[in-house]
């Protein structure tokens, strides 16, 4: 039996080598690998289409690997019938193999019908399942419901809370969103504020880290019950450390200074959820096309959310044409009363 075992992981690594594409991969596999190992591996590439690397790493991940084709191909034929493309199925598997080796009557089947039921439509289903099938393995009725529950709670009507469920599928797989949200609730934070967060980057509410965050807000001068304490949070929370700095670093260069941009801050958070272009684009246009003052901008952020197309360029047109008027007959006026001395 070892040896037919051993054989037909050779015979199995054989073909893999004769591609170059795989030929690496050849090192990180074992000879000796089991029958079931070697099904696996050849399924993930043969029937999914996953690339050789692909295929190790999601089979590594598989806590039971599989002889037969039967239960894979009924999960993916599962997928195919409601609407999901090859390459999100792969996608799928990569992310979590263990549905290969599920029963889709019985454990995703009931969580999609719970979606729909809500007002979910099934492109809904589709992008939320691509973008985080994690919930797929949890329960319905010990996770997925409550967290249904709790998110509505906030939300005006079903359709609201399933959006915000599409936007971040995993939340409601998350453990730490009861205890954030009741920790938001009694820090002072608004339902309406908790609602915001939930409508735009659910994410936040799920952070590791959030009290921590909260209390660099307070600190801040933030009040948690005003909107700008949930704008400050998105900001600080939402956007990674890497976006952070370059949107402070195009700051820096049109000369602003880091307690200039912290008053900025303070003053509208909503200025660093802009993009580091749209930044540089304001101050491009205001500096170098207008020749004003940076520090007007710094007193009044809420510019930078203003669109350079539709408002500020038509905006700033006006102003000039009125100050170009203003200055003519300001100076009709002084030399006229030269004139007359």
């Amino acid at each position: 039996m070892f040896h037919s075992h051993r054989l037909k992981a050779v015979v199995y690594l054989n073909h893999l080598s004769s591609t170059p594409k795989s030929h690496h991969l050849l090192h990180s596999l074992n000879p000796f690998s089991t029958t079931s190992d070697s099904f696996t591996l050849s399924y993930f590439t043969n029937n999914c289409g996953l690339s050789p690397q692909d295929a190790l790493k999601a089979s590594k991940r598989l806590r039971l690997t599989f002889t037969t084709p039967e239960k894979p191909n009924s999960v993916i034929a599962f997928f195919k019938t409601h609407g999901f493309s090859i390459p999100q199925i792969q996608s799928i598997i990569l992310k979590n193999p263990q549905l290969i080796l599920s029963n889709p009557t019985k454990t995703i089947l009931p969580k999609f019908q719970f979606l729909a039921s809500k007002g979910a439509s099934p492109s809904d289903i589709v992008a939320a399942v691509t973008r985080s099938s994690r919930f797929l393995r949890v329960s319905l009725e010990k996770h997925i419901i409550p967290a249904f529950q709790l998110v509505r709670r906030f939300c005006p009507s079903d359709q609201k809370a399933i959006t915000s469920i599409i936007i971040c599928p995993a939340s409601i797989s998350d453990v730490r969103m009861k205890p954030n949200v009741n920790f938001l609730l009694d820090y002072g934070v608004t339902p309406s504020s908790i609602y915001h967060l939930l409508s735009t980057r659910p994410s936040v509410i799920c952070s590791t880290d959030l009290t921590e965050v909260v209390e660099e807000i307070k600190g801040l001068g933030f009040h948690p019950s005003k909107y700008n304490f949930c704008v400050a949070l998105l900001a600080k929370r939402g956007i990674s450390k890497s976006q952070w700095d370059a949107k402070v670093d195009v700051l820096n260069k049109w000369g602003w200074s880091q307690d200039e941009i912290l008053h900025a801050f303070k003053k509208n958070p909503k200025i660093m959820l802009r993009s580091a272009d749209k930044l540089n684009a304001v101050m491009t246009f205001w500096i170098k096309q207008l020749g004003w003052d940076p520090s007007v901008l710094l007193a009044a952020p809420d510019l930078f959310g203003f669109s350079l197309e539709k408002r500020l360029i038509p905006r700033a047109s006006v102003v000039r044409y009125l100050l170009s008027k203003v200055s003519s007959r300001l100076l009709r006026l002084y030399q006229g009363k030269d004139a007359s001395l």
